[in-house]
């Protein structure tokens, strides 16, 4: 593997596990941290991830190879791995006696099974050891593997680990066809990940209010009058010109404003008509 690929990992959290361990899993942990988180180790999460690879190339067929996630965080990367790698998917709830039960709309004969989670898939898991079906599984460390017969140890309950064990054994399962070169995959590993509908609401949301804010109003434009040759022009342009009332040529003048009763009341008009008594 390549320095990225591990670094990738490690930010996703592939090889942090939980505080209990499953006694078949102690070969595929490191060791346990001081407050008792449990360490998974990488370099045989790899050699698994390469192992399940050749496996699945192996299947002459794709659409014989179905992957499988009832947990939330793997719908998305299991509908993905299918896209890519052509083969099929359950993602949601598992229809029981859909690898047993030939009656049903549902029923399916594949040839092998990739599993996100063995305790939340378990009875696929299960219905597969009845048709002799091989698994591979996303193991964590307190992952039981009862009819697992490849387990690939890895973070299996967050959406960024699930997604990125996904998108690696994809492209590495292409890199084995031949579909791609061993250069750089242009899928990029985000497609794989979980995204809740109320953060994609948000961020809808937010990019409306910055685009709504990106649209600039245009300035009003501003005219200045026309000069016509031979006159000169005022002395300042930018004072506006006082209105010319009708009648003022004619020596009109504007009435006198109305006496402010609010301030004088009736007593001050008394005093102006006279002082008179009612």
């Amino acid at each position: 593997p390549k320095d990225e690929d591990i670094q990738m990992m490690l930010s996703a959290g592939v090889h942090t596990g939980t505080r209990n361990s499953d006694s078949m899993m102690t070969d595929y942990i490191w060791r346990r941290r001081n407050d008792g988180v449990h360490i998974l180790n990488i370099g045989k999460t790899w050699e698994k991830l390469v192992l399940a690879a050749r496996i699945i190339v192996a299947i002459e067929n794709p659409e014989d190879v179905i992957a499988i996630s009832a947990r939330p965080y793997g719908m998305r990367a299991v509908l993905k791995f299918a896209n890519y790698t052509g083969s099929n998917s359950i993602a949601g709830r598992f229809t029981p006696g859909t690898f047993t039960n030939q009656i049903t709309k549902q029923f399916r004969e594949p040839r092998l099974l990739v599993v996100t989670d063995p305790r939340t898939d378990s009875q696929a898991v299960k219905e597969a050891s009845y048709v002799n079906i091989p698994v591979i599984a996303l193991c964590d460390s307190d992952s039981p593997l009862q009819h697992v017969d490849v387990a690939i140890p890895a973070n299996n309950k967050g959406k960024y680990s699930i997604g990125l064990m996904y998108w690696l054994l994809a492209r590495e399962v292409l890199r084995l066809r031949g579909s791609i070169s061993r250069a750089e995959w242009e899928v990029p590993v985000d497609l794989f990940f979980h995204r809740d509908p109320e953060e994609l609401k948000k961020t809808e949301e937010e990019q409306g209010k910055t685009e709504d804010a990106a649209v600039v109003t245009p300035a009003p434009v501003e005219y200045e009058p026309e000069i016509p040759a031979g006159e000169d022009a005022p002395v300042d342009a930018g004072l506006a010109v006082a209105p010319v009332v009708a009648g003022a040529a004619a020596g009109y003048t504007a009435p006198a404003p109305a006496a402010d009763y609010a301030a004088g009341g009736w007593d001050a008009d008394a005093g102006a008509t006279g002082g008179e008594q009612w």
